[in-house]
């Protein structure tokens, strides 16, 4: 629960240069609250133009320990909020570069905290880390079990994070965690696999499925980070929006037609497109829409203390209306 520990003046953000990662530092920068000093770090410093009046920028690599460590003693960190991962790999990326950041990453920013005397880490995780599963709940808790499926790199590598935090809180009691595993974000920057689903002519679904799907708004991650800094609170909580969406109710809401085709002719198309080199997307997408983990956010509500301010619907509704206005329609 909120309150139990605290306050932290000292803070460093991993994967500051991140989609996130920049909204919360400009969040913590222009609202300090008790924090004296803010770290932003990442393997590419942003441009003059772009950086935050009182944050400090540093060059760091998740996965060198030395360099995370350095940082913490350096600054007497107190908290580190850890971001830095592989969301939407580029073409040129590959699964053990990927996990390398990941889960090696991770890895090391544990080192480096424990090293340092860090008190307290926040961890962004995923709803992927439970995995795209035909047996899924209607609504999946904390309470259910972590099967990322080994087929999706993000997902599988969530899930050994999650696994890894967990032996760490075993053996190093006195780092405390938080971690929060969103579903997904949108907001009206958001440019990711998701919103990719959007910009063709089309919305293509999959017969035999609704492909539900809980949205948080990108500020509400950033948020909930934030009352975590500020008011303490450890454990693991769902980031969603109430309610649901379909894929066919998000098409109509954008204005777009919706196609359902047969989930075995679209992991066709997509194994001989990947095969010629078109898409990095293979036939594991499938199941990317068939088995949408849906998550409840009653912990986070009752338990963590935070109201998502935008339902599932809502945040949807101010993308669309971000892309209309963005486009001049």
């Amino acid at each position: 629960m909120s309150g139990t520990d605290g306050p932290y003046h000292r803070v460093l953000v991993t994967g500051a240069g991140g989609y996130i990662g920049r909204q919360l530092t400009d969040r913590l920068a222009q609202h300090p609250g008790a924090i004296e000093r803010i770290i932003a770090s990442d393997i590419r410093l942003p441009s003059e133009s772009e950086r935050a009046s009182g944050v400090q920028y540093e060059v760091a690599d998740v996965r060198a320990a030395d360099d995370v460590a350095a940082l913490c003693r350096r600054y007497e960190v107190d908290l580190v909020v850890h971001l830095a991962a592989i969301v939407t790999p580029g073409r040129q990326s590959n699964r053990a570069l990927e996990y390398d950041v990941d889960v090696g990453g991770t890895r090391c920013v544990l080192e480096s905290c424990s090293a340092a005397g860090v008190r307290k880490l926040i961890y962004s995780s995923s709803g992927a880390a439970y995995g795209y599963h035909a047996d899924n709940p209607a609504w999946l808790d904390e309470g259910h079990p972590l099967r990322g499926n080994a087929e999706f790199a993000y997902s599988d590598h969530k899930r050994q994070v999650e696994e890894l935090l967990a032996g760490w809180r075993a053996t190093h009691p006195e780092l405390l965690q938080l971690i929060f595993r969103p579903g997904t974000i949108l907001g009206v920057r958001t440019r990711n696999q998701i919103t990719d689903l959007f910009d063709g002519r089309f919305i293509l679904g999959l017969s035999g499925t609704a492909s539900p799907f809980v949205i948080i708004w990108d500020q509400d991650v950033v948020g909930a980070i934030q009352q975590g800094i500020e008011c303490g609170g450890t454990g693991a909580y769902n980031l969603a929006g109430d309610g649901t969406l379909t894929l066919r109710e998000m098409a109509r809401m954008i204005g777009k037609p919706y196609i359902e085709v047969p989930p075995g002719l679209v992991g066709g198309a997509l194994r001989i497109l990947r095969r010629l080199g078109l898409t990095q997307y293979g036939p594991e997408q499938v199941n990317f829409l068939r088995h949408r983990p849906v998550l409840s956010n009653r912990r986070l509500k009752e338990e963590f203390g935070y109201v998502p301010r935008k339902t599932t619907r809502e945040v949807f509704e101010l993308f669309v209306e971000s892309r209309r206005t963005s486009s001049g329609h």
